[in-house]
């Protein structure tokens, strides 16, 4: 069974404020974010400050809601969305307690990337705190999903979160076929395999985002759209960007955990709705035992 401890490591935040600038692809918005230090068990903390009276949107899985290809959360009907690669990047680098102010509800969208945030998170320094981080610890398989796509947490073998992720576009997408990645997620791992690689569409999903108003200052040269021949005017960084980019993805959705998790977590052909179910029930499973514990 999943068990909350507190003996893994300390506690962090940034050293001084840093911001990052960029245009929304969604609502073609210039979009402005300083990421600023917090106090200890604070967490991540947005902060819509282009608001009369800035409202404070704690980025835990219980705000989040349902939208397309991209994570948003909700407090008191104000909302910040496409939050997933400023998530991915703080927990990346191990940043726990981060206010994250912005003059905007969508989060810059830079080249598709975490790779802007951890350049300006880097740049920042990190001060380790006087408290400990608390951290899941994964007993049992939970998993979620169908034959179409699932994921699922295993305990680990080492006290670290690693991560399978299996994407398979072979039927619809040749040019990115089948990709499989397999890591262990540490500062390191994250800025040199994941933090550069972004977001992907294809020729006729961009197109049709086009026609819905949607993605207007966004060019080929901004994020990776594919044809059947493969990046349309943009090269990849790496061979199988693309399934690094959904292991971004993944390691963002599941810091609206608010903890560290240590687990083995294997998921194919996964999105942001399925990332979020296995958060929320880890979760939910550590709650129900500790109830049971307190009951006992």
């Amino acid at each position: 069974m999943p068990l909350l401890m507190h003996t893994y490591r300390q506690q962090q935040t940034i050293a001084q404020p840093v911001s990052v600038k960029g245009v929304g692809y969604w609502s073609g918005r210039d979009v402005r974010v300083e990421l600023r230090p917090a106090s200890a068990n604070t967490g991540v903390v947005f902060v819509r400050g282009d608001l009369d009276l800035p409202v404070h949107i704690a980025a835990r899985i219980e705000n989040r809601i349902e939208t397309p290809r991209r994570t948003t959360l909700t407090c008191d009907g104000t909302s910040v969305e496409m939050v997933e690669h400023i998530m991915a990047a703080l927990a990346g680098l191990q940043i726990d307690n981060c206010e994250v102010w912005v003059d905007s509800a969508e989060m810059p969208g830079c080249d598709g990337s975490s790779l802007a945030f951890v350049e300006a998170l880097d740049s920042a320094g990190v001060v380790v705190q006087d408290a400990p981080r608390t951290c899941l610890v994964v007993g049992e398989v939970t998993r979620l999903g169908n034959e179409e796509g699932w994921i699922e947490a295993r305990p680990a073998s080492r006290q670290e979160l690693s991560i399978k992720f299996r994407l398979d576009y072979a039927a619809t997408a040749p040019a990115i076929g089948r990709q499989t990645l397999e890591m262990a997620i540490t500062p390191q791992s994250f800025r040199d395999e994941l933090a550069s690689s972004r977001t992907f569409l294809l020729e006729q999903e961009a197109q049709w985002l086009l026609d819905q108003g949607l993605g207007t200052r966004v060019t080929k040269k901004d994020l990776l759209i594919f044809d059947e021949e493969g990046p349309i005017e943009n090269e990849l960084r790496h061979e199988d960007e693309c399934v690094r980019h959904k292991m971004l993805d993944l390691v963002g959705d599941l810091a609206l955990m608010g903890c560290d998790l240590i687990g083995h977590v294997v998921a194919h052909r996964s999105g942001h709705r399925l990332n979020a179910e296995l958060a929320k029930a880890l979760i939910q499973e550590n709650e129900v035992i500790h109830q049971w514990k307190a009951s006992a």
